[in-house]
């Protein structure tokens, strides 16, 4: 696959992503909106709120300015705090005017890509955000998924699971997979030759891996017997690798070593 081609897969995926999110959005009553979500210090209203500010930073739009209070438990370094900020001064606009915002933004922005297709993984994007050195594949990588988290955050929070199987979802799970070699090797680092072996099933997408730690300290992909296998539902699984919730919190079926088992639950999350 070129470059191109791979690059506008993830366009496509994350404008289907933004429109399962507004066509959610635009189901939720007032009181839907102020539930409070997995993430710490944000309700639903907020979660749209920060996809509204992203997307609109992206389509090149000017932002409207709010001072973030000191001392906010959920709000960690400059980048927390840029999010946070664009958080707030949405906080008086109504969740309609914020899906709106989100169209349009979406819209545009689509449009720019569409006149002028990225094709180089390695460029700088124009418009990115501020303060993270993101080249144009992983900022293009990673719309998808943060919008796809985020209504999942809405659909717990309001209590109507479902959308597991949209392009965005298999490409958020088959993403976050990828990290195991990075939980298992550097921050689980058991002993040289432990197996470790990861299942989700029932989604449409290859996300089983097995990996052994060699004798460099690092995790590859191996074909061995495990020493532990962790299965996990797609829900699950989202849950722990994007740090939503505790693995106490969350249900997993271990087989084999169970000890090993829970310190790689344990540092599953890759993803705020």
């Amino acid at each position: 696959m070129s470059d191109r081609t791979r690059l506008w897969e993830y366009v496509e995926t994350w404008r289907g992503a933004c429109v399962d999110f507004l066509t959610l959005g635009r189901t939720l009553t007032d009181e839907e909106a102020a539930l409070p979500t997995d993430l710490p210090g944000w309700d639903v209203h907020a979660c749209i709120a920060h996809i509204a500010h992203l997307e609109s930073v992206l389509a090149g739009l000017p932002q409207p300015e709010a001072t973030v209070p000191e001392g906010l438990a959920h709000v960690r370094g400059p980048m927390g705090a840029w999010t946070e900020q664009g958080v707030l001064a949405r906080r008086g606009r109504s969740v309609a005017a914020l899906l709106e915002e989100i169209e349009a933004s979406v819209a545009r922005r689509y449009d720019a890509l569409e006149a002028d297709p990225p094709t180089d993984p390695r460029a700088r994007p124009d418009p990115g955000f501020p303060g993270l050195p993101w080249d144009t594949e992983t900022l293009l990588r990673n719309r998808p998924l943060d919008v796809w988290m985020h209504e999942q955050d809405i659909r717990r929070a309001v209590d109507r699971p479902g959308n597991l199987d949209s392009a965005a979802a298999r490409h958020t799970i088959g993403y976050l997979a990828g990290s195991l070699p990075v939980v298992v090797g550097k921050r689980v680092a058991p002993p040289v030759g432990t197996v470790v072996a990861l299942e989700v099933p029932d989604v449409d997408v290859d996300v089983a891996g097995t990996v052994v730690i060699g004798e460099d300290g690092r995790a590859r992909a191996s074909d061995a017997e495990p020493d532990v296998r962790i299965v996990l539902s797609p829900e699950a699984f989202v849950l722990l690798a994007g740090g939503r919730r505790p693995p106490e919190r969350v249900e997993a079926k271990l087989e084999g070593d169970e000890d090993l088992g829970r310190r790689v639950l344990a540092k599953m999350a890759v993803t705020p």
